[in-house]
């Protein structure tokens, strides 16, 4: 396993140093912000499938996943505190080939999950102003924050702090708002798959709505990133990670149950913009709250692609850093301290998937949803190799330090993997298709692996993998 991470061109390294200034409510920030767009959009297409009722259970049981998942994830951030994340703990337990697996299939989830947030900035901007088109606006997103990014990571983190204030605030407001019209009746009535009992047809819909309580959630792993900016990784990620995860929880549940309960459910089951449609059964189209809540609800997207960008390019510039993709991608910039490159390169390839439609919409799906789906399977594959990487791990280096341990082991991880799995498992079963195109991706990554062990060999120092 050393063999391709030593490496005698210490000299390098300090050419490929990040800046480490980010404190715990920053980390906070960033681990709410990442998933935070999740609570506006995407999760109430979950309904068409599962129905109200169905879908709960869905989303309480991805939620013991992703809860399992970072209370487990947690012990290996804070033992392995690297900008690789999930990529140097795979190649910590099982070599080179497990830190490809993981860290293409992570790369895969942060490049792809900002295009699908940036067209749906564009689309809401295209509302408020209809001569604006949407792609347009999407690519624009894209520059003003990967600029806002290169001009350093405090910076950065500080603004992804206050617009993910400004999103827990405008979610809060709407739960306020629509609760004089709170009608459990409204939230049961034909909860099971559109019917009012439940059955084993039951069942389809509620598998089939898996990869949106996923949306929920996603991405919120994106914090081991930033490990290596972290002034104090070993206390203030557990912090952000656990405090995170339960503000996410509580965030989901609520939206979830105030939106169905506020009226007819059915008609906020394939939009994009549940909340305002459910806003308008209790104060109508013209009210001041109403025009509020579409405003500010640009936060929330905000909020999580800016966070995302901050994770995509951490992500490549470890994988360059260790040889994984050209070393080029790894420069830090000689001002900012920060992966300049890296946010460029992932920003080209997201404004390239928001031009390609008759590329990436096939089987059925629009363009978002392709895009969203493709982020998913790179997420799950993720979660299943680091949960292996931690069992690995706990046997093979038993004496490792580690200042957070994952609580109840094995039973958290094991539980993780095993939901995981079965996630990935439904996934395939539903989006045949799209995980063709996701094995194809890997396979041809593999090939450039293969191909390229002499850059590993001679890539710059990478000190926290060499302990």
């Amino acid at each position: 396993m050393k063999s391709e991470s030593k490496n005698q061109h210490v000299g390098k390294v300090t050419h490929h140093e990040l800046k480490q200034t980010l404190g715990t409510w920053q980390l906070w920030g960033i681990a709410v912000g990442l998933v935070i767009s999740g609570e506006y959009f995407g999760w109430s297409y979950g309904w068409a499938s599962a129905g109200t009722l169905g879908f709960v259970i869905t989303a309480i049981f991805i939620a013991a996943m992703y809860t399992t998942f970072i209370f487990s994830f947690t012990e290996l951030t804070t033992s392995i505190p690297h900008a690789g994340g999930p990529f140097a703990y795979a190649r910590h337990a099982f070599g080179p080939t497990g830190g490809y697996l993981a860290g293409a299939a992570t790369l895969v989830e942060f490049v792809f999950a900002p295009p699908a947030i940036a067209l749906a900035i564009g689309a809401y901007l295209h509302v408020q102003f209809p001569g604006l088109e949407p792609k347009h606006a999407a690519m624009g997103a894209y520059l003003v924050f990967m600029a806002l990014n290169i001009v350093g990571v405090q910076i950065a983190a500080a603004f992804e702090l206050c617009v993910t204030l400004l999103a827990i605030f405008e979610l809060l407001v709407f739960m306020g708002v629509v609760s004089p019209g709170f009608q459990w009746s409204n939230f049961t009535k034909g909860g099971w798959s559109g019917a009012d009992t439940f059955s084993m047809g039951s069942f389809h819909g509620m598998f089939a709505a898996i990869p949106f309580a996923i949306w929920f959630f996603l991405a919120i792993e994106g914090v081991a990133m930033a490990a290596e900016e972290a002034k104090n990784p070993k206390r203030s990620i557990p912090i952000a990670y656990i405090t995170g995860i339960l503000t996410l929880v509580v965030l989901a549940i609520g939206v979830m149950v105030f939106a169905g309960a506020a009226g007819d459910w059915t008609k906020l089951s394939n939009i994009n913009d549940p909340l305002p449609q459910a806003m308008k059964f209790i104060v109508g189209e013209h009210s001041g709250w109403m025009h509020m809540l579409v405003w500010l609800g640009l936060f929330g997207l905000v909020a999580s692609f800016h966070g995302i960008i901050l994770g995509y390019s951490r992500q490549i510039f470890a994988l360059a850093r260790a040889g994984y993709l050209p070393e080029w991608l790894s420069k830090v910039h000689p001002r900012f301290k920060t992966p300049h490159r890296a946010i460029l390169a992932g920003g080209v390839v997201g404004i390239a998937a928001i031009y390609s439609d008759e590329l990436i919409q096939f089987g059925g799906q629009t363009l978002t949803a392709n895009i969203v789906t493709m982020s998913v399977f790179g997420a799950i594959v993720m979660y299943i190799i680091s949960m292996l990487s931690l069992f690995k791990l706990r046997r093979v280096e038993p004496n490792m330090e580690r200042p957070f341990r994952a609580p109840l082991f094995p039973v958290f991880p094991a539980f993780a993997l095993v939901a995981a799995v079965i996630c990935l498992a439904t996934m395939v079963y539903f989006n045949f298709l799209v995980a063709i195109v996701f094995a194809i991706f890997l396979a041809l990554g593999y090939v450039y692996f293969l191909l390229t062990r002499h850059q590993r060999e001679t890539a710059p120092a990478d000190v926290l993998l060499e302990e």
